[in-house]
């Protein structure tokens, strides 16, 4: 069965789809990431989020070194079948490596990104203890 649910996703030339996490209370984008099938499947059965970095060419699981995992409670996917929609919960409340929320934490205005959200938690201290 989870073949079948696999083979329903449009996978990328690379055999990738990005991957939205949202948190499941607020419903704010916490970040985007890639995912394979393996790291779907690990996600799926572990019910917490599993990331492929492109840049390390390897499994990433959210929190491995910072701490900050995401509890998956719903994984949705896109009329096209390929974006996936993870709501999850956010341990720690912080997403991104900048030691912030969310990953999307600049906005336009006035033709500049401008920083909006502050850092929780410096992340020298997030890294240093693990």
């Amino acid at each position: 069965m989870i073949t079948d649910i696999l083979d329903t996703v449009a996978w990328n030339e690379e055999g990738l789809v990005p991957a939205i996490a949202q948190d499941r209370e607020s419903r704010d984008v916490l970040m985007m990431a890639w995912m394979n099938r393996e790291a779907l499947q690990q996600t799926i059965d572990s019910q917490t989020a599993v990331y492929w970095s492109r840049s390390r060419a390897q499994l990433w699981h959210k929190g491995e070194q910072s701490g900050h995992q995401q509890q998956v409670h719903e994984i949705r996917l896109d009329c096209d079948n390929d974006v996936i929609i993870l709501l999850v919960e956010q341990v720690g409340g912080i997403a991104c490596h900048t030691g912030r929320k969310s990953c999307f934490y600049r906005r336009l205005e006035n033709g500049q990104w401008q920083t909006v959200d502050p850092v929780l938690k410096d992340p020298a201290d997030i890294y240093a203890t693990r």
